[in-house]
């Protein structure tokens, strides 16, 4: 199965580096509903099914709506579960949603790395 590695519209993108295992997120994602998430969710499991650690970098997303908020807790979730991942969250202070929502999702996994720049 070949692995997507990027996914944009003029709304926004998300691109994997496998050499960096590194997920970045930019522009405004307002997709709706969890069926919409589902392509980027696809991409962010085979990420970690390839890599012993995964940085999500969200530095340039400005908007992220509440479907894609609970996406990124089920992501969260599933990595926990697999217990050996090192996961990395890398998002902005000056972006309001971020310095709420990702300590959040620190919560849900207290070994998560998270780096607000």
């Amino acid at each position: 199965m070949e692995h997507i590695t990027e996914i944009s519209t003029p709304d926004y993108c998300v691109r994997y580096e496998p050499e960096t295992a590194t997920i970045f997120c930019q522009g405004f994602l307002r997709l709706e509903g969890m069926a919409e998430y589902k392509p980027l969710m696809e991409m962010m499991l085979q990420a970690v099914e390839t890599s012993p650690s995964l940085t999500l970098n969200l530095e340039s997303l400005e908007f992220l709506n509440s479907s894609g908020i609970s996406m990124l807790s089920m992501l969260v979730v599933k990595i926990r579960e697999k217990g050996n991942i090192q996961l990395t969250l890398q998002g902005s202070k000056n972006i309001l949603w971020q310095t709420k929502s990702l300590r959040n999702l620190q919560r849900l996994m207290p070994q998560l790395n998270l780096v607000l720049l």
